[in-house]
This record gives C-alpha cells, structure tokens and sequence, in this order.
C-alpha cells in the first residue's frame, strides 16, 4: 500500500516538473499585462469600448481594437499610438492585414439578404461595392455590370449616399431597396429614371454606417474580399487583373 502511495506522489512529481512553468507564468505575466491595459484605458478613457487587446511581436507594445480601428499601447496602459506598425527588417506593415480583417468581418456580418447582388453565387471572385445611386462613376461601373460578371466578378452593393441620411440620394436607395425587383430598380436609377418614392423597413442607413465606421471617404468604394478597400471606378478587365493576383 505504502508503494503504490510512493508511485502516485513520484508520478504526479514527474508531471509537475516536467510541464514547461515557463509557459504558465508567461501566460499568466500576458493575461495580467492586458487586464491592467484593459482597466488603465478604461480610467484614463471612459467609454471607450476596446473589444480585445494583445500583444504585438514591439517589445512593451499591445494592440488595442476599437470597433474598426486598430490603435496601440504601451503595457502601463500610458501611451496610445494611432498609425501603422511597420517591421523595418521585414520591411511588412503588420497593421494593414488587421484593419483588412476587421473590414472584411464586418462586411460578412451584414448578411447577403441585406444586399443587392449582381453576378452568380459561384463567380470567382466577389467584391462589395459602397454605391451611390447619383455618383458619376458608380453610374458607369454599374453600366459595366456584364463586363465585371464575365470577368468572373459577382458584385455585392451596400448603399452609402454621400450626401447624407436627409439627402435625395438617401431617399432615391430606400425607394430601389423597396422596390418589387431590386436589381431593375438599381439598374433604372443609376441611369437617371425617377423611380416611384417608396418606403419599408430597409438597411440603408444601417450601411452608411457601416460606410463610416469601416473608412469610405467616396463611391465607389470597393472591399475585396480580404478586406482591402480600394477607393473609387475600376475597370473591369483591371479589377480582374487585381483580384488574380491577390489570390
């Protein structure tokens, strides 16, 4: 009895030392480390909502998600610095995958049935394009729809009318979204035709926030599907040409 006793206290010795104490502390040395960035942020910055926070390849240095934005700070929760991160020796901006990644998420998160889609579900490549039903050069990427669907493109639209949630603009993309068919209705729109003035429950300003949460500046803008936005009309034998190579 006296044995066995002695073998399962030798055996739970064995174990202990044998797991690397090295991991545990250092897991632990992080977790404290963001719980005191968490609780600093939030004295020195009330109402900030920081969704996760941690540590970046910078000695001392963390990152600190803000809705869409990536910011870092220091590990005494102190120093706030809003940009890039670049690892010079690399020579490879560590941010910008991030910032993609959170415009990508947030895009997905607004469900296809809340958008008004061009192109079959299993064209190679999708974007989702920020449009205006009365910008200029929205108007002649949508005239270019076929083009952009034979390049093997599907175009998935959000609204965001630049003029604002009061404007023509506005009203003219909740009277498409309303409409009994909205790809015709989009279609007429865009080339000019006053469509009857309707209303329903619709996501237009709920895209125009997301517009603005996620940096659209101009229409068009388009998202790929990484998540990098490329501001403004691109042909469609070129947006082809951008999107093979980023595969």
């Amino acid at each position: 009895m006296m044995d066995t006793k002695r073998c399962i206290v030798a055996s739970a010795f064995a174990f202990f030392f044998a797991f690397p104490l090295s991991q545990v502390f250092a897991a632990e040395d992080q977790q404290s480390g963001t719980d005191k960035i968490r609780q600093n942020l939030t004295n020195l910055l009330p109402g900030l909502n920081v969704s996760d926070i941690t540590p970046t390849p910078a000695p001392g240095l963390y990152e600190v998600l803000v809705g869409q934005r990536v910011l870092y700070v220091t590990g005494d929760g102190r120093y706030l610095i809003q940009g890039n991160l670049i690892d010079l020796k690399e020579k490879e901006n560590l941010t910008e995958p991030r910032m993609n990644a959170l415009k990508a998420k947030a895009v997905a998160e607004v469900g296809e049935d809340n958008m008004v889609i061009f192109g079959p579900k299993d064209a190679k490549h999708t974007i989702t394009v920020f449009t205006d039903i009365d910008c200029g050069y929205c108007r002649k990427l949508h005239e270019e729809m076929e083009d952009y669907n034979r390049e093997g493109i599907r175009i998935r639209y959000l609204f965001y009318p630049r003029a604002g949630l009061k404007s023509a603009s506005y009203r003219k993309a909740v009277s498409v979204w309303c409409a009994d068919d909205r790809n015709v209705a989009m279609t007429r729109s865009k080339a000019g035709e006053e469509l009857e003035d309707r209303k329903c429950t619709n996501p237009v300003q709920a895209h125009y926030e997301l517009g603005d949460q996620v940096g659209v500046r101009g229409t068009p803008a388009l998202v790929l599907e990484s998540g990098k936005m490329i501001p403004g009309y691109v042909p469609p034998e070129r947006l082809s040409a951008i999107l093979n190579q980023s595969n």
